[in-house]
């Protein structure tokens, strides 16, 4: 990776692109540092660490802890990712977007960005009106009234709505992956806050343990940046077979090739989705009354707690669930199928049409089936450990590691296509 960037450095085109990308995140992270006004951000910090587990505690460490402080870019990516998932969604659901998707050419992509734009200021105003009733019911604001509503909630939509423009600039004039890379930053400004926390720990713990825990803690975090490295690499090519043909005078195919099929093809959107999905029940039990001891409602709470075991049952299992989700809508068999047989390609062994779709679909339930075991393993993995150390800031440390490391190696691809194809345009002139 270190290789990469400095080969990058070397060509003054993408210097030019990386200076600006480390532009634009001084920029997201001086927005991260300016504090929405009307909010006691001392008893909201206070707040939302007791609700680390829940997805609020999620929403801070993908804002890079900006949630926690109410600041102009507390609402972070979210709005925009829930946005891009809720229309490719709606891509498949509704015909008329799917037409727009598939034959609009670069006019429809441009239609349906534009849409995804509309969406994610729409959901960030949603966001924005929830956090604001959040901290009005809890005693956060040291002021209300409607003109302290509407300036918080302003603020959140405009600066959610800059990140998305921010996101767009490094798309154009940066390295790409806009999102992706303020997402990555958001998460990595956490790592000192992380580090003291563990020194925190080691310091003030009663075990003599501590700092063996903290020394295995390290090397499992590096045994999962191998795993997710190896993993996110990992792909099943299943080899095709052009037929010949003849146009004139010169024959045409008769070529190898092979179909690649990735094992993680959905990233990290099904631990995302199923976190938010199996904390929602801790979620809406923290906003209400603590039941008394003994009680129904404090055995249901504890059943459904982030450390309790049917929570890391039902959390893994919901991985699984939406990793063949994503799966399916990522990649069409079918559509894959009859592509093969327009360009006269085949899979050796296998007649063209149903025979050929059968084949792929079965190929992709087994590797969607070890891809989503595995990301149930780097979900989970944190989980246990907190558990066994009593420390609940781990409950999200996979998702951090993955999106920090996946982001990182798609960068890294990014400048080495770039590279590829600018040493494509000497050669041609």
């Amino acid at each position: 990776m270190i290789q990469t960037i400095r080969k990058a450095w070397g060509i003054p085109e993408l210097r030019k692109k990386i200076i600006f990308t480390i532009l634009i995140l001084l920029i997201f992270r001086l927005g991260n540092a300016i504090p929405v006004p009307y909010v006691n951000t001392t008893l909201l910090q206070q707040y939302l660490d007791s609700m680390s587990t829940t997805v609020l505690g999620l929403y801070n460490v993908m804002s890079g802890g900006a949630f926690a402080q109410a600041t102009v870019f507390a609402l972070g990516v979210q709005p925009y990712i829930n946005s891009s998932i809720i229309i490719q969604l709606l891509t498949i659901a509704i015909p008329a977007l799917e037409r727009l998707a598939r034959d609009g050419g670069e006019a429809g992509k441009k239609k349906i960005a534009s849409i995804t734009r509309y969406a994610t200021v729409a959901i960030a105003l949603l966001q924005g009106l929830g956090y604001y009733f959040l901290m009005k019911n809890y005693g956060i604001l040291e002021q209300q009234g409607a003109w302290p509503a509407i300036v918080i909630i302003v603020s959140f939509v405009a600066g959610s709505s800059f990140v998305m423009w921010l996101g767009e600039q490094v798309n154009e004039f940066g390295v790409g992956n806009g999102i992706s890379i303020i997402l990555f930053a958001g998460i990595l400004s956490r790592v000192p806050t992380m580090v003291s926390q563990g020194r925190a720990y080691v310091y003030t713990s009663q075990s003599n343990l501590a700092w063996l825990h903290m020394v295995l803690l390290v090397i499992g975090i590096l045994l999962m940046v191998i795993l997710i490295t190896h993993v996110n690499a990992a792909e099943r090519r299943i080899p095709v077979q052009y037929a010949k043909r003849q146009v004139g005078r010169k024959m045409y195919g008769g070529q190898a090739s092979s179909l690649p099929m990735k094992v993680n093809m959905s990233g990290v959107l099904p631990i995302i989705f199923a976190q938010s999905i199996a904390s929602l029940p801790a979620t809406v039990a923290a906003f209400l009354p603590a039941p008394a001891e003994g009680s129904f409602g404090a055995a249901f709470l504890n059943a459904i707690d982030t450390r309790s075991l049917l929570y890391l049952v039902f959390y893994f299992l919901m991985i699984i669930g939406f990793s063949y989700f994503y799966a399916t809508i990522q990649f069409n068999p079918v559509e894959i199928s009859n592509n093969l047989k327009r360009q006269g390609g085949f899979i050796p062994g296998f007649r063209p049409g149903k025979p050929t779709s059968d084949f792929i679909a079965k190929v992709l339930n087994k590797i969607t089936l070890f891809g989503a075991i595995y990301l149930g393993i780097v979900a989970i993995a944190p989980l246990l450990v907190g558990k066994a150390l009593n420390n609940s800031a781990l409950a999200i440390g996979g998702t951090s590691v993955i999106i920090v490391v996946g982001v990182a190696l798609e960068t890294v691809q990014a400048l080495e296509s770039q590279m590829l194809m600018r040493q494509y345009k000497g050669f041609l002139e």
